[in-house]
């Protein structure tokens, strides 16, 4: 069962002392920003001051790279690591670096199933697609801000092509339950998806998830599991949530969603995020 608190559980509170550093993931929308983009002054405040005091902060978004790292520098993260493109890539922040960052891993797939799977199920579809390099690759115009770069306009033989690190699926014309049918209709396999709060779909690599990259960072940074906090909001967060120590869903989170974590903060509408995050200072 599902307990809604705003304060840390027992078990990491119990194993905390002065010098405990956290593994802090935290997804991007509907989480640290609303639907419009918007972060508040107290979540900026509330994610400064974790990152101030030294513990792990990790962006975990579906968002890619280039509409990850304007959230990285309005909470002031300059070092450490993200995680974007729902774990298809994870970059390595370091000011000392040109551009203050390096892409330490990319994983990659064969689409083509995928995309043919779905071509004929969702009407009005409109697909796009992140390549190995970076890029983005779209049909009919499809351009959206979580992409952080303009899509070059191709058609869907070119995407059947391509190797790819994120594909999105996207219907201006189903409605969310006729594009969740369509979804379950194409019989999806071989690939990790997460179905969005509107008519929106996310694609990567079988067994890629926010959880399968942030696994690799944990061990790598020796942090105990204990010591692990996530907080998200949707269901591609659901992995993540199960994963950590503490997972934290937002107020306005589907059941599922709210089902997989320990407990649940307020909305995004209320800084939700905001109070979980004064909660590990």
């Amino acid at each position: 069962m599902t307990m809604t608190v705003n304060t840390a559980i027992p078990g990491i509170d119990d194993r905390a002392t002065e010098t405990t550093k956290y593994l802090v993931a935290l997804d991007v929308d509907g989480t640290l920003v609303d639907h419009d983009g918007v972060m508040t002054d107290g979540v900026r405040e509330a994610a400064r001051a974790v990152v101030d005091a030294g513990h792990h902060v990790i962006i975990a978004t579906g968002r890619s790279l280039g509409a990850l790292l304007p959230i990285v520098e309005m909470i002031g993260l300059r070092s450490g690591y993200g995680v974007c493109s729902n774990g298809g890539v994870t970059i390595r922040l370091d000011p000392e670096l040109a551009d203050g960052y390096e892409v330490i891993d990319r994983v990659t797939f064969d689409p083509a199933p995928a995309l043919n799977a779905l071509r004929d199920k969702v009407p009005g579809a409109r697909f796009a697609l992140e390549d190995a390099n970076g890029k983005f690759l779209a049909t009919s115009r499809f351009q959206d801000d979580s992409f952080g770069i303009e899509a070059e306009g191709v058609d869907f033989h070119h995407l059947l092509q391509t190797q790819a690190v994120r594909v999105v699926v996207n219907s201006a014309e189903a409605s969310t339950e006729q594009f969740a049918d369509a979804i379950s209709a194409a019989g999806l396999s071989g690939v990790t998806y997460a179905i969005g709060w509107s008519a929106w779909l996310d694609i990567a690599a079988a067994g890629v998830t926010k959880a399968s990259a942030l696994e690799i960072l944990r061990a790598s940074l020796d942090v105990d599991n204990a010591l692990t906090v996530a907080v998200g909001d949707g269901t591609n967060d659901i992995e993540m949530l199960r994963w950590a120590g503490r997972g934290v869903a937002m107020g306005q989170a589907l059941d599922e969603v709210k089902d997989a974590a320990n407990e649940v903060t307020a909305s995004v509408f209320d800084d939700g995020a905001a109070a979980i995050l004064r909660s590990l200072l």
